[in-house]
C-alpha cells in the first residue's frame, strides 16, 4: 500500500513557506519512513514572490527527500482589501475548491492536512474529506494564546482596544496592555480584525496546534492553553510545540562580505541591526538610526534597506548616500558597516562579534537570535510585531525595551536608541539580566530539539498520532 502522506499548504512568504516546510522534513525524519510529504502551491501574487518560490521548489525537489509539490490553478486575486491578513485569508478561501480536488486526488492515503494559520478557511475541507486538519502556527504561544482568547475578548471589550483603560487579561501572559497588541487589531472596523477574530474561532476546531516554539521558552502561555484558560466554555486544542523550527544551510565557501568584517571585530562587541524581509526606512528615519548608533559609541553592522518602488511591496537595495546623514560613514568607519542589501542574518547571528540584536522582532529572527543566545531590543514594525516585543521584554526577559511611537508610525528617537544600544551592549542591570536570560534560552533552545528533548518528543507525538490514526481510516 502507498505511504500516507501528508499535506502541507504553506502561504509564500519567507517567515511561513521555509518553516513550515522545514517543520514537515523534521515530521518526515520522527516518522522514520512511514509517511511522505505532499505541498500544494498557491500561485503567488507577485512575480517576485514566484520566482522566489520556484526557487525553494527547485532545491528541495533536488534535496532526494519524499516530498512532491502540487501547484494549485491560479484564480482572480482579490483586489478590494483592506490589508495582507484579509488578503490571504481571502485568496485562501477562493482556492477551496481547488484544495479540495487537489487532496481528493492524491493516489495515496492522506493522514492529515497542515494548514498554515491564515488558511482555517480549509478546515471545512478536511471535515468534508474526513481527513485531520491541523494548524501550523509560525509564531509564539504568546500570540497563540492571544488569538485563541481574540473571540471572547471580542464580546468582552466593547470599545477600541485602544481605549481601553489599564491592562488586557491573556491567561499565561503578564497583564498586556492595548499598545502592545497586535496591528491587525488595532481597529475593530477593520476586516482584518474580523479575520482574526475568525481564525482564533476557528483553531479551536482543528485536530492539533503545531507551534514553533519550544516548551521551556513559553511555559506559562503553553499551560494556559492546555488548560483551557485561553478557551473558556471550548475543548483547548491539543498544542505540539516543536521549535525553534530553523534552517541552517552549510556556511559558504567564501565568507560573506559581513561575516569577514566581523572576523575583526572582538568578541560580542558588535550590535547587529536588521529589521526582516519587509523592514525599510526613509531619509529620516534613517538619519535618526544613524545619529542614535554615532552617540552610542558602540561597533554595529547595520543591514539597511530602501523604501519599495511604487506599487510594489518588498524593500529596495539602500542608496548610502541618499538614506545616510553627510559624514555619517566617515566618521564611523572602523567600527561601523552598513550594508545595503540582503545579508546573512543567521550566520551573522551565530559570530561570536555579535553581542547584541535590534529586530523587528519577526519570530523567526527572534528564534535564530536565542539560538545564538544573543538578546535582543525589539522595534516592532508591523504584524504581530508589537506582542512579540512585549513577550520577549516582560515575559521571557531576553530582551532591553524600547519605546517605540505607534502614533508616529513606529518612530524611534535618536537619543532612544543610543540608550537601548548601550543597555544592551554592556550599560546596566536591564542589559544584564537579558544577556543571562539569553544564554539561558541558548541552553533551552538546543535542548528541546535534541534527541529526547520536549521539542523533539512532541514531534514524535506528532508522528505517532498521524500514522495511527491513518492506520484506522
Amino acid at each position: 500500500m502507498a505511504t500516507p502522506t501528508v499535506v502541507l499548504l504553506p502561504l509564500w512568504s519567507a517567515g511561513h513557506l521555509m518553516s513550515l516546510l522545514e517543520a514537515g522534513k523534521r515530521l518526515l525524519d520522527r516518522a522514520g519512513g512511514r509517511l511522505s510529504l505532499t505541498v500544494l502551491v498557491i500561485p503567488p501574487p507577485t512575480e517576485q514572490l514566484a520566482a522566489e518560490v520556484e526557487g525553494h521548489i527547485r532545491r528541495e525537489e533536488a534535496s532526494g527527500l519524499d516530498v512532491r509539490f502540487v501547484r494549485l490553478p491560479a484564480v482572480e486575486p482579490p483586489t478590494d482589501f483592506r490589508g495582507i491578513e484579509e488578503f490571504l485569508s481571502r485568496l485562501v478561501q477562493m482556492h477551496a475548491p481547488d484544495v479540495r480536488a487537489a487532496v481528493a486526488a492524491l493516489p495515496c492515503p492522506v493522514a492529515a492536512l497542515v494548514l498554515d494559520f491564515f488558511c482555517t478557511t480549509l478546515i471545512d475541507v478536511a471535515r468534508d474529506l474526513a481527513v485531520p486538519a491541523y494548524v501550523y502556527f509560525t509564531t509564539n504561544a504568546a500570540m497563540l494564546a492571544l488569538m485563541l482568547r481574540l473571540p471572547a475578548l471580542h464580546e468582552e471589550v466593547t470599545v477600541e482596544f485602544e481605549e481601553v483603560e489599564g491592562d488586557v487579561d491573556v491567561p499565561g501572559l503578564p497583564p498586556v496592555p492595548p499598545s502592545s497588541f497586535p496591528m491587525p487589531v488595532m481597529d475593530k472596523k477593520n476586516p482584518n480584525y474580523t479575520w482574526f477574530v475568525y481564525h482564533g474561532r476557528r483553531f479551536a476546531e482543528a485536530d492539533g496546534i503545531i507551534v514553533n516554539t519550544a516548551a521551556e521558552l513559553e511555559r506559562s502561555a503553553l499551560a494556559a492553553i492546555a488548560d483551557g484558560r485561553c478557551t473558556p466554555g471550548v475543548r483547548p486544542p491539543t498544542v505540539y510545540p516543536i521549535g525553534p523550527v530553523i534552517s541552517f544551510a552549510p556556511p559558504s565557501e567564501q565568507p560573506h562580505e559581513c561575516v569577514r568584517w566581523l572576523d575583526a571585530q572582538p568578541k560580542a562587541s558588535v550590535v547587529l541591526l536588521c529589521f526582516g524581509s519587509g523592514g525599510f526606512f526613509t531619509a529620516p528615519r534613517a538619519h535618526e538610526i544613524a545619529h542614535g548608533l554615532e552617540r552610542s559609541g558602540h561597533r554595529f553592522l547595520w543591514v539597511l534597506r530602501g523604501p519599495p518602488e511604487p506599487g510594489a511591496r518588498h524593500p529596495t537595495d539602500a542608496n548610502l548616500a541618499e538614506l545616510l546623514p553627510d559624514g555619517f560613514l566617515e566618521r564611523t568607519k572602523g567600527r561601523g558597516l552598513v550594508w545595503p542589501t540582503w545579508a546573512p542574518q543567521k550566520e551573522i547571528l551565530g559570530h561570536a562579534a555579535v553581542g547584541g540584536f535590534v529586530t523587528h522582532g519577526g519570530w523567526n529572527s527572534v528564534l535564530e537570535s536565542l539560538w545564538h543566545g544573543v538578546p535582543l531590543a525589539p522595534w516592532p514594525l508591523y504584524a504581530e510585531q508589537h506582542t512579540n516585543a512585549f513577550t520577549l521584554v516582560a515575559a521571557m526577559g531576553v530582551a532591553v525595551a524600547m519605546k517605540v511611537d505607534r502614533k508616529r508610525d513606529n518612530f524611534v528617537e535618536a537619543a532612544e536608541l543610543e540608550r537601548a544600544v548601550k543597555e544592551l551592549m554592556g550599560g546596566g542591570e536591564e542589559g544584564r539580566k537579558a544577556r543571562e536570560k539569553a544564554m539561558e534560552m541558548k541552553a533551552a533552545c538546543r535542548n528541546a530539539v535534541k534527541e529526547g528533548g520536549s521539542s523533539d518528543a512532541a514531534l514524535r507525538r506528532l508522528a505517532e498520532q498521524l500514522v495511527s490514526t491513518n492506520g484506522e481510516l
